[in-house]
């Protein structure tokens, strides 16, 4: 079909192929309103890349519920026989948008269902626990994952330095220099909404849960040199096989299940269910088949489907809630902050955002507002009011109340804490292979980093099991025999904080 070529404004555009010039040698005219636009387009093709998780490859699909877990609660999305359209990106967190996708990093698994409540987003990884449990170290951890101010490179030095100061970390640190810290693809490895969320029913019951999405496909991982070849060949080779897969029709798969602590459990385990930095035994809640989630429809537009999407834990709808979960509160407000700055304030206006549901509320004007005033009639703009038809508050939406309460204080979040029996406990279920190559990651990620801060971190590993810091000493010091002698290392067992004091 014959499509006329028109500016933004709708104007035909005769030529896209020559300036407007005075004469064939120039120069190019002022007027030339045509040039000027494409140029000025192309200035603003860019938007700031994501601060964290820049990297990232994702696709349509659905969630199918087979389960029943109504019981437990009243979201729509999760009723036995519900099918829920949905969007999911994957992506590294250290990288930029231009890193290659075969690094060893954790995996965002970032997940949108629109459902007819409202937007449910569930913001997790591919891991079930992270390197902090409060959301003020956050920060400070993530610049150790980015660039050095003064060398503008990846540091292991500030790397080694955070996590060796911070044994809350040693769970995810297992987890990353495993075999699992860097999967094939996203198609070969579970998500977890890592995070404590909660469910709440129509009797005004909370529960206490966690979700998890394993991979029907199998769990397949490189090696560090394995890597390293495929990386030579292809930074892109994520996105290449789950937009391939995806397009011949192989659909990505993951059983969805759930892990479910009834309220006042939470006051008899003897760890923190909210700690972040902690799994639940599958012993005392075994994980609970619900249904299935899989992709089935590549994006047509990258950008306007992926680069746009907009994930935050702050979207819920009845039935599902938050926790205590220090970590989730601050991500509550950090994530759909980082929209606004990224994307600007109306970025639930972008279609992929967007929910499938009749939208009203309140908020006004700002930058790029082109659905206008969203209560359905102009004289309602505040509230409370008494216009007739406009957007009405919902009391039957009303979560139940928190039971879980206390002194509001600056408690020291490593204190009271066992940071080594869980680490432990992953540890021993490794097979002699598997220990060999996470001493291995281990020492090849330590490269450059001073002997005093190896030797700190390795006293941690000591402390979940002797072979773990011992199989970590031999390796470094068989990567580097002139450099690293732990027996002549002078350690700091204090942080600068404590010394000072």
């Amino acid at each position: 079909m014959f499509r006329k070529l028109t500016t933004t404004a709708g104007a035909p555009v005769p030529s896209n192929q020559d300036s407007l010039t005075a004469g064939p040698r120039g120069p190019v005219l002022m007027q030339d309103y045509q040039l000027l636009e494409k140029l000025a387009h192309q200035n603003r093709e860019r938007i700031p890349e994501r601060t964290v998780h820049a990297k990232g490859w994702g696709a349509h699909g659905v969630l199918k519920i087979t389960g029943d877990i109504s019981k437990y609660t009243i979201a729509k999305a999760l009723q036995p026989g519900a099918e829920t359209p949905m969007l999911a990106r994957f992506s590294t967190v250290a990288g930029e948008s231009g890193a290659a996708d075969h690094e060893r990093d954790v995996r965002g698994f970032s997940l949108k269902f629109y459902t007819e409540d409202g937007n449910w987003d569930l913001v997790g990884n591919n891991t079930p626990v992270f390197f902090v449990r409060d959301p003020y170290k956050f920060p400070d951890f993530i610049h150790t994952q980015k660039r050095h101010p003064k060398t503008n490179l990846r540091s292991p030095t500030a790397m080694w330095d955070f996590w060796s100061l911070s044994p809350e970390s040693l769970h995810q640190v297992t987890i990353l220099m495993s075999d699992r810290g860097l999967p094939q693809s996203p198609m070969h490895m579970n998500g977890y909404g890592s995070h404590t969320f909660s469910f709440w029913n129509a009797e005004g019951e909370r529960f206490w849960v966690k979700f998890h999405f394993k991979t029907e496909q199998g769990h397949d991982y490189y090696t560090n040199s394995d890597a390293e070849k495929v990386v030579g060949k292809t930074r892109e080779g994520y996105q290449e096989r789950l937009y391939t897969a995806i397009d011949e029709g192989d659909f990505p798969r993951w059983k969805v299940q759930v892990q479910i602590m009834p309220e006042t459990d939470a006051e008899k385990t003897d760890y923190n269910p909210f700690d972040l930095t902690k799994v639940w035994p599958h012993a005392d809640y075994p994980p609970i088949d619900i249904g299935v989630l899989e992709l089935n429809r590549n994006p047509e537009n990258y950008f306007q489907e992926i680069e746009y999407a907009a994930f935050s834990p702050s979207n819920i709808v009845p039935g599902i809630s938050f926790s205590p979960d220090k970590m989730l509160q601050a991500r509550i407000f950090s994530y759909a902050d980082a929209h606004r700055y990224r994307l600007g304030t109306h970025y639930e206006q972008m279609p992929v955002n967007q929910p499938r549901c009749p939208v009203h509320h309140y908020h006004k004007d700002g930058a790029m507002n082109y659905a206008g005033l969203q209560t359905g009639t102009p004289d309602a703009y505040y509230e409370p009011n008494s216009v007739d038809g406009a957007p009405v508050e919902v009391p039957e939406a009303q979560e139940p109340p928190l039971k879980v309460s206390g002194d509001a204080d600056r408690y020291d979040h490593r204190k009271g804490h066992d940071d080594f029996t869980q680490v432990t406990a992953l540890f021993n279920i490794f097979d002699d292979g598997e220990k060999e190559r996470l001493y291995s990651n281990v020492a090849a990620a330590m490269g450059g980093v001073p002997a005093e801060i190896i030797e700190r971190q390795c006293k941690l590993f000591d402390q979940v099991h002797p072979d773990y810091g011992k199989g970590v000493r031999d390796a470094v010091r068989a990567a580097d025999p002139d450099k690293y002698d732990p027996n002549a290392v002078p350690v700091t067992e204090k942080t600068p904080q404590q010394a000072a004091e």
